[in-house]
């Protein structure tokens, strides 16, 4: 566990910058090498995806059309783990306004979630009672699964680029379209997240 800790403090000081970054659908990064600027991806490509509970239940994410969803890579051996409480907070405030976070714990970083899903799925009910859905583990880096490909590659050039850590967030509006993505430091209940979901999410 200490390596863990030393691990993210020391990859926190380097990038700490990239590390708590926001950032907006529609606001792009300058071209790298003087590159012509990406033309934005189209169409509903995030709920256009289909994936496993943690159950091995087979669905589409197109069931959530409709609906304001936060898109996580959760660990349960990381330092960033206790985000979990803050996610489950939001979902508490939120749902009833029809927004939910979808949770799809990753091993792709430091190895933190070696757990078969029976023991992601007791972890999160018993230590932070998550109640919003969980899904078997996905690929975010190297060999990608078809929905982290989606959210790193396909979607608005401002909001592409490779995960750098568990817990980046996705903001997805209800026509499943990602419009913002917060990386690992920024925590659920920051202001600027709240703010984010406060804009899409009915009066």
């Amino acid at each position: 566990m200490r390596q863990t800790f030393l691990l993210l403090a020391m990859l926190t000081s380097v990038t700490a910058c990239s590390w708590n970054d926001v950032k907006i659908a529609g606001v792009p990064a300058p071209p790298a090498n003087g590159a012509a600027p990406t033309a934005p991806a189209t169409g509903d490509k995030v709920i256009d995806h289909t994936v496993k509970t943690l159950e091995g239940e087979e669905i589409s994410l197109a069931r959530y059309r409709g609906k304001t969803l936060l898109i996580v890579n959760t660990a349960s051996q990381c330092g960033l783990t206790p985000q979990y409480e803050q996610l489950e907070a939001l979902q508490q405030k939120y749902a009833s306004r029809g927004f939910t976070v979808l949770g799809f714990p990753c091993n792709d970083f430091g190895a933190q979630e070696p757990g078969s899903a029976e023991e992601i799925k007791t972890f999160c009910s018993s230590k932070y009672q998550v109640s919003f859905p969980l899904f078997e583990k996905v690929r975010a880096l190297g060999d990608k699964s078809p929905l982290y490909k989606t959210l790193t590659e396909e979607v608005d050039p401002a909001l592409r680029g490779e995960i750098k850590w568990n817990f980046t967030k996705f903001l997805v509006d209800s026509n499943g379209h990602v419009v913002a993505r917060f990386e690992p430091l920024v925590k659920p209940l920051d202001p600027q997240v709240t703010a984010q979901i406060e804009k899409l999410l009915p009066q």
